[in-house]
C-alpha cells in the first residue's frame, strides 16, 4: 500500500519533470534566435546608416567616346565660317542605295555618306556648294526581308545626328568623333502604321517639332503595283521624345488635305519624301516626290515628278501650293532643310531621280515663294535622300 504522506513529501517536478524540461529549452532556443537577428539588423543599420546594401556593388560604366563631353545642342552641330560678306555651312548627305546596298559577304549593308561646303552671300542670294572629293562609305547589319541600310533622311535632333532606313524602321544615330570613320549605332526602331505590325515602317521624311521628332512615311495609301488598295500604314507619322518613346500619329486627313490642294483624290497620289515644319512661320512644308491624278502605277511612277511646294498651318486648315522652277517629270523631291540665318525663307533641297535603272541627285535651292536661287545641279549618280546642315 502507498504511504499517502510520502506521496505528499515528493516534489511536483519528479512527475512532470521531461516535460518541462523541454519547454525551457525552446524558450531558451526562442530568445537566443530572437536575439541573434536584433543583433544582425543592428549591425547593418549601423554599417550602412539606415540604407540596406546591395548584394553586388558593380563600377560605374566607362564613358565611350561620344559621352565624352557634354552633347552639342547647337544647329548646326557645326559653327559656320563668317567673313567677307559670306556664310560658309558645312553639309551632309546620306544614300539611300536600295538593292545595292547589300554587300557580297550577305551579313552587312552600306549606304555612303558625303560632306560639302555651302557658301550664302547674302547680299546678292548667292549661292555656291563644293563637295569632298568622294563620299565615305557606312555599314550596318540590321536588315529585313534581305535588305538594309536605305537610308532616306537625315536631320538633327537634341544633339544627335540621325538617319533613318525605310527598310527596317530602325533610326540610327550617325556618330563622328575623334577624327574617326563615321559610323551608325541603332536608337530607335517604328513599327508600321498603327505600331503594332510586325513590319518596320517605311521612313522617308522626318523634322522637328514642338521638342519632338516627326517621322513619316510616304503619306499616302500602301497599294499593289497597279494601285489596288493594301492598307493605310504609310499615312501614319512617328513622334519621338528625345528619351526614345514612340506615338503614332494618323495623319490620313492631313494627306489628304494636301492631296486636294492639288486637286487630287484616290485613287491618285501624292508621295511625300520632304516634309518640314517650320517654327518662324508656323507652317508645314511639304516638297513631293510624286504626283499623279491617275491610279499608281509602278512603271508610269518614276515620271511623276514635280516642283511644288505646299503649305499648310499648324490645324491643316489653309493649305498653299506653289510652283518652283521648271517641271522635270524624273525628277522629284527627296529631302530639304531651311538655310540657317534666313528665318526659314531660303530652302536648300535634293531632288531625287530613278529613271529606267538608272539613279542620279540634284540639289537645288530657292526661296519660300518659289525663286529659284540656284538651279537643279547634278551632285551624284546615286540616289542620296537626305540632307543637313552638320
Amino acid at each position: 500500500m502507498v504511504d499517502w504522506r510520502q506521496a505528499i513529501r515528493t516534489p511536483p517536478a519528479y512527475r512532470v519533470g521531461s516535460s518541462t524540461l523541454r519547454l525551457q529549452m525552446r524558450f531558451v532556443a526562442v530568445v537566443v534566435a530572437v536575439g541573434a537577428f536584433l543583433l544582425l539588423l543592428l549591425y547593418f543599420a549601423t554599417a550602412n546608416r539606415g540604407h540596406l546594401r546591395p548584394a553586388v556593388v558593380l563600377p560605374p560604366p566607362s564613358p565611350s567616346p561620344q559621352d565624352a563631353v557634354a552633347p552639342n545642342l547647337s544647329y548646326p552641330l557645326t559653327k559656320p565660317l563668317v567673313g567677307r560678306g559670306q556664310v560658309t555651312y558645312v553639309i551632309g548627305m546620306i544614300a539611300d542605295l536600295d538593292t545595292a546596298a547589300a554587300e557580297p559577304d550577305g551579313r552587312s549593308w552600306k549606304s555612303l555618306f558625303w560632306r560639302g561646303r555651302l557658301t550664302w552671300t547674302p547680299s546678292s542670294k548667292g549661292v555656291s556648294v563644293t563637295w569632298d572629293a568622294s563620299p565615305i562609305e557606312i555599314k550596318g547589319q540590321l536588315a529585313a526581308g534581305g535588305r538594309g541600310m536605305e537610308l532616306s533622311e537625315l536631320v538633327t535632333f537634341t544633339g544627335r545626328l540621325l538617319t533613318a532606313d525605310d527598310r527596317t524602321g530602325v533610326i540610327y544615330q550617325l556618330l563622328e568623333y575623334g577624327g574617326q570613320k563615321p559610323r551608325v549605332v541603332p536608337w530607335v526602331l517604328l513599327g508600321d502604321g498603327d505600331g503594332h505590325a510586325a513590319k518596320g515602317f517605311k521612313s522617308e521624311w522626318a523634322t522637328v517639332a514642338n521638342g519632338r521628332l516627326l517621322v513619316g512615311g510616304l503619306g499616302k495609301e500602301w497599294t499593289t503595283s497597279k494601285g489596288e488598295l493594301v492598307n493605310y500604314d504609310p499615312m501614319w507619322v512617328k513622334r519621338v521624345a528625345p528619351d526614345g518613346g514612340v506615338e503614332h500619329l494618323d495623319w490620313s486627313k492631313h494627306y489628304e488635305k494636301i492631296r486636294q490642294a492639288c486637286g487630287i483624290t484616290f485613287p491618285g497620289y501624292l508621295i511625300h519624301e520632304a516634309v518640314n515644319w517650320s517654327e518662324r512661320h508656323k507652317k508645314w512644308f511639304f516638297l513631293p516626290r510624286r504626283a499623279s491624278k491617275e491610279r499608281y502605277d509602278e512603271a508610269r511612277d518614276e515620271r511623276m515628278g514635280t516642283n511644288l511646294l505646299i503649305t499648310a498651318d499648324a490645324t491643316f486648315q489653309e493649305v498653299k501650293v506653289t510652283e518652283v522652277g521648271p517641271l522635270v517629270p524624273s525628277h522629284g523631291f527627296s529631302s530639304f532643310k531651311f538655310l540657317p540665318g534666313t528665318d526659314d525663307e531660303v530652302i536648300v533641297a535634293l531632288k531625287s531621280e530613278e529613271d529606267q535603272g538608272k539613279s542620279a541627285t540634284f540639289l537645288t535651292v530657292f526661296t519660300v515663294k518659289g525663286e529659284v536661287l540656284y538651279p537643279e545641279t547634278k551632285v551624284a549618280d546615286n540616289k542620296f535622300e537626305g540632307i543637313e546642315f552638320i
